[in-house]
């Protein structure tokens, strides 16, 4: 992959380090078809993985008068963000003029404005093998789910107008710089401590689990939780949008290695594995603590231990791709049904106990299957490696921390956060958007 340290120069750096970060055109490089054909399936996956995928999968879960709440605040998310990735959110992410390996600087935490306003690109436009066009499209779908994961923390009691403004101001100074941190190349903050981040473990689920955790702080629990029982109004499209989110995950990670190589088949063996595994490690001690395994923690189990392999999904070997997920899917477990009641926060559809200790749980075990000792492909000391891990979850989880509660005491100063009692109560379908998802 091709990381730009100007708008003309750029560097050749591994794509498995630089999955993310965009270049500019450049004049010798050509289009190659493979490369390109997959890159836009790998778009298009991300984003039925978003919409319809995690939309129906939280609209699901939810009672059933919120059900249009969660899907208009995902359309409207895409539509924001959209607006704002052409303006300037590109740039911010994947611009490194300024940049240096090994330096610290203001670039190593956010890009420049180099590429606003998508001012320098052009038909011809080459990058790592395909039109940028592409490549843009791709960066642009994991841009609108990471902030639409966070809506699980706050569904059901959030005003549709803050919601869409928390989520726009969320991207611009939260996901846009976690982005550039992790993927900007030499110079950003976590490539100059040799993170290893393969798809998204830091920049989008313990970035948006912590900020779904903080929301759901800052909001408070919905009335009557946890007293008043709130099952999920129908289980079916839950399952469904998982199965969903499941196919849309291959784009998601085996789209990461911008390329049609060896790296993308391990990612996608690694992701299915881990998957397959996640079910069982949520499966299993479900069923020796309740007497029975339930189908929404089957489904569950699925997406954390994909949740998990994200980071490592192109570093473990087929061995650590089974424990990662089999680990993930147990911690998310006890997250969800343990943690969560002990500390009684009210995270609506379990945005963090899945993205956010999935998360931590699948960049942590990256730094130990990676290992070729262990039957991953990097040549790392474990426990150097795991230190450096550890050190880019606690920053992904202070930055998210804090300056998603910046962000939300500022929505709420401006617009308010929440609806009224009463509009709680009759469902955010009528009271925000005056509309039934079941009518007579």
């Amino acid at each position: 992959m091709n990381a730009p340290d100007s708008p003309r120069k750029a560097l050749r750096l591994p794509p498995f380090l630089l999955c993310f970060a965009a270049s500019p055109a450049l004049a010798q490089e050509t289009v190659d078809t493979g490369t390109t054909a997959w890159m836009m399936t790998a778009a298009a996956l991300v984003v039925m993985m978003c919409i319809p995928g995690l939309a129906i999968f939280y609209a699901g879960l939810v009672r059933a008068r919120n059900l249009l709440s969660v899907f208009s605040q995902f359309f409207a998310t895409a539509g924001v963000i959209a607006v704002l990735w052409v303006l300037f959110g590109y740039s911010l992410a994947t611009d490194t003029a300024g940049m240096e390996e090994g330096v610290y600087n203001l670039h190593s935490f956010v890009g420049g404005l180099s590429f606003a306003f998508l001012k320098h690109l052009t038909p011809e436009s080459v990058s790592s093998g395909m039109p940028e066009s592409v490549l843009i499209t791709f960066l642009l779908s994991f841009a609108i789910i990471t902030p639409a994961i966070v809506a699980g923390g706050f569904a059901e009691r959030m005003k549709f107008a803050s919601a869409v403004a928390f989520m726009a101001l969320w991207f611009v100074f939260v996901y846009a710089p976690m982005a550039h941190m992790v993927w900007g190349g030499p110079g950003a903050l976590m490539v100059n401590w040799g993170a290893l981040d393969f798809a998204g473990g830091t920049a989008v689920h313990i970035n948006s689990g912590i900020a779904a955790l903080v929301a759901a702080l800052v909001l408070g629990k919905r009335t009557g939780y946890p007293r008043t029982a709130m099952p999920p109004h129908n289980l079916g499209l839950c399952l469904t949008g998982a199965g969903f989110v499941w196919l849309g995950w291959f784009g998601f990670n085996v789209g990461s290695a911008v390329a049609v190589n060896g790296t993308a088949g391990m990612a996608m063996l690694n992701t299915q594995l881990a998957a397959c595994t996640g079910i069982l490690g949520w499966m299993i001690p479900e069923w020796i603590k309740n007497g029975k395994p339930s189908a929404l923690g089957l489904a569950s189990g699925a997406l954390a231990g994909l949740v998990g392999i994200t980071p490592g999904c192109a570093f473990a070997g087929p061995v650590g791709a089974l424990l990662t997920g089999f680990i993930t899917g147990a911690a998310c477990f006890y997250a969800v049904t343990v943690a969560k009641r002990k500390f009684g926060y009210d995270d609506t559809l379990d945005a963090f106990g899945l993205h956010g200790v999935g998360g931590v749980t699948g960049a942590l075990l990256t730094g130990v299957f990676a290992a070729k000792g262990l039957g991953g492909s990097q040549e790392i000391d474990i426990a150097a490696q795991s230190w450096v891990q550890l050190k880019s979850v606690l920053f992904t989880i202070f930055y998210s921390g804090i300056v998603s509660w910046l962000l939300l005491k500022l929505v709420d100063a401006v617009l308010g956060l929440r609806v009224d009692p009463e509009s709680e109560a009759v469902g955010l379908d009528e009271t925000e958007h005056s509309e039934k998802a079941y009518n007579p």
